[in-house]
């Protein structure tokens, strides 16, 4: 990398999934509008043709007048190739297609088993992360060979054993996922703490929060907005709003499929005295599967939806739409924001700013009664090739006894996907708390986990087959 006058030049960017549609375009906009960095990005996807689109697009970004970050795309046709000589590797894969998912989320559905992502938690996530720890130990591997110094930033999803096995194929790794739901908490905070105070357009970052827990099922043990202790004042509008929820106009739950009202998280604070930070469709595959998805007309009785498969195919076809008119020039990205903050990160690491962002690592006793090398969420401190965990504190006994069983079932899913073992899955369905308020039928339990095995054959490797 090169410095002067405060900014960087020639940072080169590997980003693995690079023929992403849609938040590869945030990401693209996000570069542009910040004016400290430049350099170029490689995009590398097995569907090479998608990487090609985005390097196209990319560089019509880059073209723009108002672009200010000055970036070149180009496509690399291995991984080798994107990753020698990066300074940086941006990790944003889906494993497997819609049809997989469309099996990981609804065929548990047979035994009245309800998942509203199916990404993390729950059979969904399980299943999903047989077929995307294979690729993650490729990637984790190739990063090992060829890029051994880079800082690697994770999006995908499940994000705990995403950045597990990466540590595990390359214990030197220099990697950290990053996820957006405390962003959206704070924004909540934010909202309510300007209605209660009659302050205006108060920002979600000035909202100073202490973040425990694991990927999607984080938690504030802590939220302040200039020294003012916004505890009592959440506790104080759920009192006042329990049943209603909080519907934001701008961000309603009934016009979209991953808003919520916000109940589900009002119900856990209320239950153990701590801020859920995370969206409700998220929170509630973490818990027992009789509380919030006992079935669509519980769902929708604490306002939130169930993100259907089919309605991903819909979106995936508009959004392939929308990259041809992207393409041909008959659209143009736009140029806002995405409140995402991998940029800044980048940014900090480069030498170029500080910065304390919530992010996900193996505990090295950031969380001292979570086990150590277990992946966990908790702010970290950003600065000059360094990413610092801070002490988040003990959970209460209530919230990590809902957590414990979750990293129990990392451990078994992991050591599945290494040893091809179906009982070690059939173990971690019955103890999923989804599971286990639907179903403890051991035989069912086995059909089912053997239909989704068999339906993501695709994207497994051969050892499954046995």
């Amino acid at each position: 990398m090169i410095y002067e006058n405060g900014k960087t030049g020639d940072i080169r960017i590997a980003y693995i999934g690079g023929g992403s549609r849609g938040w590869a375009w945030k990401f693209m906009t996000d570069l542009a509008i910040e004016p400290s960095m430049s350099g170029t990005i490689i995009l590398y996807d097995i569907d090479q043709e998608a990487a090609k689109a985005n390097e196209i697009i990319g560089n019509k970004v880059n073209a723009r007048s108002d672009s200010v970050g000055k970036w070149n795309y180009i496509v690399a046709d291995s991984l080798k190739a994107a990753l020698t000589g990066c300074d940086f590797v941006v990790i944003s894969i889906l494993p497997g297609t819609f049809d997989e998912m469309e099996s990981d989320v609804h065929l548990p559905e047979r035994l009245g088993i309800y998942q509203s992502v199916g990404d993390t938690a729950g059979p969904g996530g399980m299943i999903r992360a047989l077929r995307t720890l294979p690729m993650f130990v490729e990637i984790g591997e190739a990063i090992r060979e060829y890029a051994p110094n880079a800082w690697v930033v994770n999006y995908t999803n499940p994000m705990s054993l995403c950045i597990q096995i990466l540590y595990d194929v390359f214990p030197g790794i220099k990697a950290f996922g990053c996820c957006h739901e405390v962003f959206g908490t704070q924004r909540v905070l934010a909202d309510i703490c300007s209605l209660k105070l009659g302050i205006k357009d108060i920002q979600r970052r000035e909202i100073i929060v202490n973040v425990q827990g694991i990927n999607h099922f984080t938690w504030f043990s802590e939220a302040f907005y200039q020294g003012i202790d916004l505890f009592p004042i959440y506790e104080e509008f759920i009192d006042g709003h329990y049943e209603e929820g909080f519907d934001d106009p701008d961000r309603n739950w009934a016009n979209s499929t991953f808003c919520c009202a916000h109940r589900v998280k009002f119900d856990l604070f209320r239950r153990y005295g701590m801020i859920a930070a995370a969206g409700d469709r998220h929170l509630a595959e973490f818990m027992p599967g009789d509380w919030y998805l006992n079935d669509p007309e519980t769902v929708e009785s604490w306002k939130f939806g169930l993100t259907t498969v089919q309605w991903r195919k819909r979106n995936l076809e508009e959004k392939l739409e929308k990259s041809k008119k992207l393409v041909s020039g008959e659209m143009d990205v736009d140029m806002e924001p995405s409140g995402e903050e991998g940029i800044l990160l980048i940014k900090a690491l480069t030498g170029l700013d500080r910065l304390v962002s919530n992010v996900n690592l193996p505990n090295t006793g950031q969380c001292p009664d979570l086990p150590l090398g277990s992946v966990v969420e908790t702010n970290a401190v950003f600065y000059k090739d360094h990413v610092r965990p801070v002490s988040a504190g003990a959970l209460p006994e209530g919230i990590r006894n809902l957590i414990l069983p979750h990293l129990e079932n990392h451990k078994r899913i992991l050591q599945a996907s290494k040893t091809y073992d179906r009982t070690l899955v059939v173990e971690a369905f019955m103890r999923d708390p989804l599971v286990r308020a639907k179903c403890r039928d051991k035989e069912a339990i086995v059909r089912l986990v053997d239909d989704m095995i068999r339906n993501t054959q695709k994207y497994l490797p051969e050892g499954w087959n046995k």
